[in-house]
């Protein structure tokens, strides 16, 4: 079973190493390696071309269809895990996409790879089976809120948001772009009883200057509720591109 990967700019698989730019492993140097396809759609979406394929019409603000065969390519398990070992990092970034849609083949990969903690970022819809959950170290788990355009039967299931607040390698991190995506994310904290220590708010944006300009307000609103803020380095770094 291959998997299937998002492409770089090049053309090539988006496998890199950088620094983890969200959640709570911010700033820590990691191995990155994309998936391709997603089981949800939101409309900020800032990966999009791992998923708003021509004759997806779905709906995104940029409106813009991506090519599958420029965007999309398949690697075995092994070739995959060789490129990430490549890297020379000890901590490895599954994102997507969404990852766990590709769990057999991602076990696969990460048998090659014994030696690296793993991190998947998820949007919590998916359970992951148990040959691949045991060799994950930490869920960043960013359930998606009314505001990403989903419906809640398809983005927030009950039985999956009870299980990631009973798992303690779990984090979650919601996606904020007004004061009142803050109070949905405290009647779910209220609701699926969320640590909130565990709980990371990070703006909505692909530039500087409005995630500077929502995290002058967010931050307040995370002193007022106990929860942890996370920013978006990479954008600050490098901007809202590929292989970063």
């Amino acid at each position: 079973m291959n998997l299937v990967l998002a492409t770089d700019d090049a053309g090539g698989p988006e496998i890199f190493a950088s620094l983890q730019g969200e959640g709570p492993s911010a700033g820590m140097p990691v191995a990155f390696v994309r998936v391709s396809r997603c089981n949800l759609a939101c409309t900020w979406c800032d990966t999009a071309y791992t998923w708003r394929f021509e004759g997806d019409n779905r709906p995104h603000r940029d409106g813009v269809a991506y090519d599958r065969k420029a965007n999309q390519l398949t690697l075995s398990p092994a070739e995959t895990a060789e490129r990430i070992a490549m890297l020379g990092q000890k901590r490895l970034v599954i994102t997507g996409g969404e990852p766990l849609l590709q769990a057999g083949a991602l076990a696969e990969m990460l048998g090659h790879l014994p030696d690296i903690a793993v991190e998947i970022e998820t949007n919590g819809t998916v359970a992951p089976p148990a040959r691949l959950d045991v060799r994950v170290d930490q869920y960043n788990v960013s359930p998606k809120l009314a505001h990403s355009g989903n419906p809640a039967d398809l983005a927030l299931i009950p039985e999956r948001l009870d299980a990631w607040a009973g798992d303690p390698r779990a984090f979650l991190k919601f996606v904020v772009a007004s004061p009142d995506d803050v109070a949905e994310v405290a009647a779910l904290q209220e609701r699926y009883r969320f640590r909130p220590e565990r709980i990371f708010l990070m703006p909505e944006g692909t530039d500087s200057a409005t995630l500077r300009v929502r995290e002058a307000w967010l931050s307040q609103l995370c002193l007022a509720h106990g929860f942890r803020m996370s920013d978006r380095l990479h954008i600050h770094l490098y901007g809202d591109t590929r292989g970063t």
